[in-house]
């Protein structure tokens, strides 16, 4: 009887993806992937450390496991382990930890952890100067795939820790990239998101030998855009500063993209942004927005903000409120910050009180609501593209182009099939059609 592995994966689309390719080294390897609520031999928990609530989260989990099968191999792996390794060797409960270079040879670490019991192996992810190629990664259990293009970080933004868990920057070579794509497709996918850690930075690290000239993000898109029976290309999250005219320009060219855009904000306020260490404005960002909305005008626009960041006075989140306003994000992700031990700003002056904090993410969260609802209600009575992922109920539920989801009934199995769908009705967070 085949061993039995399970995954949970916490935190971004990178972390999904490495899961994913985990996976597939242990299918490849003979074993079976089963739920995390499941029975299993191995357990893998691929932690998050973007903040202390996602730490708090990750031991959690790894706690929670152990309790379905005591006897079971319980690994950790990921971002908090890459910074918090001396907090989870307190934890009795893991066997064996495994950094984020690791991750690639799992299976061997795990089999070889069986034999002679060795239970640790991370290295120092700032010293990694190349890509960690797992190769071409086609096990998913999603409609759309996702594929990292880049890893780690070089901008050092004052309260994040993830240059830290992931090193310097990296980009996968565009053949590789160009390679898992084609696989995927010819699996029958026909959606991929394009991820990484800062997907803005893709290329920078290449040597202008290795191409013939430099190469960057927009170069990799268009290289995408030519695969045959690929019929969507969405990005996960992109930098505000590298949404130029020229960039928008050769973008808007790509029939294949999707005109959705997320596009990390963190705060509408410059001296706030400045503490943050941003490195861009609020004209800029503005400016970026105009660009994309007049080549893409069903664009929907998505964010991350911040409230309570360390010396955020009334004024400057009502900056923030205001800049908010005036760009009428489709949705906006709101955290309150949280001290992260190992960054600048834990330690700045002027921590902001919890119920200030509360206050405002809820001020932020009722405006992107608001917004979500009076975007989606302009959809009543026109036809829109849908991509169906899976069925609940007598609903099938897919999402548009500009990720909107859609819910729509259906006699026959939609999953996977592309469908232009009448929008009747808009609720909430969602459209309905026929």
């Amino acid at each position: 009887m085949a061993k039995k592995v399970a995954f949970i994966s916490l935190g971004c689309k990178v972390n999904q993806y490495e899961t994913n390719a985990m996976a597939q080294e242990f299918i490849k390897c003979g074993y079976e992937v089963v739920n995390h609520e499941e029975k299993a031999d191995v357990y893998v928990v691929n932690t998050c450390t973007v903040t202390n609530i996602a730490d708090r989260k990750s031991r959690q989990m790894l706690r929670r496991v152990k309790e379905i099968n005591p006897k079971a191999i319980l690994v950790a792996c990921g971002c908090y382990v890459q910074v918090g390794r001396e907090e989870l060797n307190k934890m009795e409960e893991i066997d064996l930890i495994i950094g984020n270079n690791e991750k690639k040879n799992i299976v061997e670490i795990v089999e070889n952890y069986i034999e002679n019991s060795e239970n640790e192996f991370i290295s120092d992810v700032m010293q990694q100067k190349e890509f960690v190629e797992f190769g071409p990664t086609t096990y998913t259990e999603k409609t759309r795939a996702v594929i990292k293009v880049q890893d780690g970080c070089d901008r050092f933004c004052s309260y994040c820790i993830i240059p830290y868990a992931r090193g310097r920057v990296r980009s996968r070579k565009l053949e590789n990239v160009i390679t898992e794509a084609k696989q995927i497709v010819q699996k029958g996918y026909k959606e991929i998101i394009i991820t990484g850690i800062h997907v803005a930075s893709y290329g920078k690290d290449f040597k202008e030998s290795e191409y013939g000239k430099n190469i960057g993000l927009i170069d990799l898109l268009e290289e995408l855009n030519k695969i045959e029976g690929l019929k969507r290309i969405r990005l996960s999250s992109i930098e505000p500063k590298i949404i130029t005219k020229e960039f928008v320009e050769r973008l808007s060219k790509l029939e294949k993209i999707c005109d959705h855009f997320h596009l990390s904000l963190q705060s509408g306020c410059d001296e706030t942004l400045k503490r943050m260490n941003r490195r861009y404005t609020t004209k800029e960002f503005e400016e970026g927005t105009q660009l994309l909305r007049e080549k893409y005008p069903n664009a929907a626009l998505t964010t991350d903000v911040i409230v309570g960041f360390p010396g955020e006075t009334d004024e400057e989140f009502n900056k923030t409120y205001e800049f908010l306003e005036k760009i009428k994000f489709y949705k906006m992700h709101v955290f309150k910050y949280s001290q992260r031990k190992g960054t600048k700003a834990a330690v700045m002056p002027n921590q902001i009180d919890g119920n200030i904090k509360e206050q405002r993410s809820k001020k932020l969260i009722e405006l992107s609501n608001k917004n979500e609802e009076w975007y989606n209600k302009q959809y009543i009575g026109k036809t829109v593209e849908v991509l169906f992922e899976e069925k609940e109920g007598k609903y099938f539920k897919g999402h548009t182009t500009n990720y909107i989801e859609v819910w729509a009934e259906a006699d026959g199995n939609l999953e996977n099939t592309i469908k232009n769908v009448e929008i009747i009705n808009s609720e909430s967070n969602r459209l309905i059609g026929k």
